[in-house]
């Protein structure tokens, strides 16, 4: 393990997804806190409210675990609460590349511990999502504005493609310490540190029930996708995993050394193979 005294060990964790994904991080993340020697976590909460929004009490509830900052994707406004957290929780934030007028921050600067101050955007990708600011512009935009002081900065990007997503990896390798994605609920092979040292992953996965389709049950999806007729979509329950990566990076330079994905199941039997045929 790198010396702590210069290298930020920092958890990134993937879309929570209701009940199941705050349970798993509960009964988790004090421990993985300790265990991997942690200087900070940061989660997207976007899905923590029964799927989609967040609430004053998960937020609490969330901090209590263990996570320093959360940040919430383009369902940002679908629960009247969001915005009250958005409001009163300058540590909670909402994609940059909104309008300026929209309640909340996109970028937040996070003090792990004195000395260690880590800057964090959220951007939303404009490929099958709503209109707005190339999120590219928006994050070079923001880069200017953070102080030479603050070393680490980390881009969410969260977006359908995959595409959209390894673009800003190669536009910002090198000027970041990471950009990860979020916001499919699958977690990407592709994790790796970019030539410019950028540690890099396409999509960080889902933390939540990984029985059904990506946190949903799977038999009123299957409905909707077989009868194209309308059904209500709850969260599913079993299997839950915690995703997300863990990111090594130099405290003076803010280069990343290494990204790992992780996943940490509730069971065994919940277990995913991670093995790779190389050659």
């Amino acid at each position: 393990m790198p010396d702590s005294d210069e290298v930020a060990r920092l958890l990134l964790i993937g879309d929570i997804v209701g009940r199941p994904g705050r349970r798993i991080v509960s009964e988790c993340l004090p421990r993985l806190r300790d265990e991997w020697k942690l200087d900070g976590v940061i989660a997207n909460a976007e899905n923590s409210a029964a799927g989609s929004g967040i609430t004053e009490k998960i937020y609490n509830d969330l901090k209590s675990a263990g996570v320093d900052m959360m940040s919430l994707g383009d369902h940002a406004w679908k629960r009247k609460e969001n915005l009250i957290v958005l409001d009163q929780h300058e540590d909670c934030i909402r994609p940059y590349n909104y309008p300026s007028a929209a309640i909340g921050a996109g970028s937040y600067i996070v003090e792990f511990a004195p000395g260690l101050k880590v800057a964090y955007i959220i951007v939303l990708g404009r490929v099958f999502m709503d209109s707005v600011d190339c999120p590219y512009a928006a994050v070079d935009r923001w880069l200017e504005s953070v102080d030479e002081d603050v070393k680490i900065k980390i881009v969410e990007f969260h977006g359908e493609a995959t595409s959209e997503k390894q673009a800003a990896g190669w536009h910002l390798d090198g000027r970041v310490s990471a950009v990860v994605g979020t916001h499919t609920h699958v977690q990407t092979a592709d994790a790796r540190v970019l030539p410019g040292g950028t540690g890099y992953i396409s999509d960080m996965g889902m933390t939540g029930p990984y029985d059904g389709v990506i946190g949903r049950n799977a038999t009123p999806v299957l409905h909707k996708l077989l009868t194209s007729m309308h059904a209500s979509f709850t969260v599913a329950e079993d299997n839950a995993h915690i995703c997300g990566v863990l990111l090594e990076v130099e405290k003076q330079t803010g280069k990343c050394i290494s990204i790992r994905p992780v996943d940490v199941s509730d069971s065994d039997e919940g277990q995913f193979c991670h093995d790779f045929y190389t050659a």
